[in-house]
């Protein structure tokens, strides 16, 4: 390889050397070790706490899932235990609220898990409720499932408090809860929803944004939970059918998952349904009031949308009081008294 001329042989720019300047790599210096003791201080600094209101069936999980995240909460729900265990199990992560007003002001975004318009209503107007802790720069991210009207009432009432609102029902019950699975459809505030993303992202696989007006998310929940029940009630109704015809529930099941018709939900709920057992993940009473719900959108829409499967929960929850809350799979009673009696509907 040819070899760099000597120093002296060189043109005068190539025998350049390097000015010493000491007080500016001190300034230099001086500004690294400035930038690093800020960044281990922003490390230090704890995260910013959110809140998370109702712990029943699904919050548990979900709220869960963000603790084991490291995101701090603040937590209240109606029973005590379940927001004290939560606690045990991330000792200095979760702080218990006196109230759910407590929760809304400790914290700039708050989640909210509740099971009925009524529960909602309660929570929400209560002595010490959420809407006495709304105030501006407050955001809540409601998660219930809820008539489309009812969403809307409750965005209005936190905007006239200075709030944002986002309506954020969700797809899947009691194990993607806990496992982060979950399907969020949102709509309302779009900038509240972008900040809870990450959130979001820790309790679910992914996300729909349905657009600003609040009320479309749960117009989106109530088709979805429409489908779902019907496939079910089809399901229960075919299965009770083989029953009566002497089929092997195995091979039916066998038949279905290798076919069109496999699907998560019929892989799971079949052999349950088959053995009439019945462990909650999404209890009945609150699929039947998802599928009423959905049957009044179609109503007011002029839709003709079968009522039958709908009329099969119903009579489920109606037959055996104990039914309402077990598993929506327990529609499946209900279908083998049908066959039983040779009902139609």
């Amino acid at each position: 390889w040819p070899r760099w001329p000597p120093l002296a042989a060189r043109p005068p720019a190539a025998r350049q050397t390097k000015t010493r300047n000491p007080g500016g790599r001190r300034a230099a210096c001086r500004f690294c070790v400035h930038m690093h003791a800020i960044l281990f201080c922003l490390a230090l600094r704890p995260a910013e706490p959110v809140g998370f209101i109702g712990l029943g069936i699904m919050g548990q999980g979900m709220a869960r899932r963000l603790a084991s995240s490291g995101q701090p909460l603040h937590v209240w729900t109606r029973g005590a235990t379940a927001a004290s265990a939560l606690a045990s199990e991330h000792p200095g992560a979760v702080t218990v609220a006196e109230s759910p007003a407590a929760v809304v002001e400790a914290c700039s975004r708050t989640y909210l898990m509740l099971s009925t318009p009524d529960a909602c209503e309660e929570v929400y107007s209560m002595r010490g409720g959420v809407l006495e802790g709304v105030s501006d720069g407050k955001a809540l991210i409601d998660c219930a499932t809820l008539r489309p009207e009812d969403m809307a009432a409750l965005a209005e009432r936190v905007h006239e408090r200075g709030g944002s609102f986002v309506e954020a029902p969700v797809s899947g019950s009691k194990a993607p809860a806990a496992n982060g699975a979950l399907i969020f459809m949102c709509a309302g505030d779009e900038e509240t929803f972008r900040l809870a993303e990450a959130e979001l992202a820790a309790m679910g696989k992914f996300t729909v944004f349905c657009g600003t007006t609040v009320g479309a998310a749960s117009k989106m929940k109530l088709v979805v939970n429409l489908v779902m029940g019907t496939q079910l009630a089809a399901l229960a109704e075919g299965l009770a059918l083989a029953s009566a015809l002497g089929l092997s529930s195995e091979d039916v099941q066998a038949v279905l998952d290798g076919g069109a018709m496999a699907s998560p939900m019929v892989a799971l709920k079949g052999p349950m349904m088959a053995k009439r057992e019945y462990p909650t993940a999404f209890p009945l009473k609150h699929a039947l009031k998802d599928m009423r719900f959905a049957l009044n959108l179609a109503e007011a829409s002029d839709l003709p949308v079968s009522a039958s499967a709908t009329g099969l929960f119903a009579a489920a929850d109606a037959a055996v009081p104990s039914l309402g809350d077990a598993d929506f799979c327990a529609v499946m009673e209900a279908a083998r008294a049908a066959a039983a009696t040779g009902s139609v509907r």
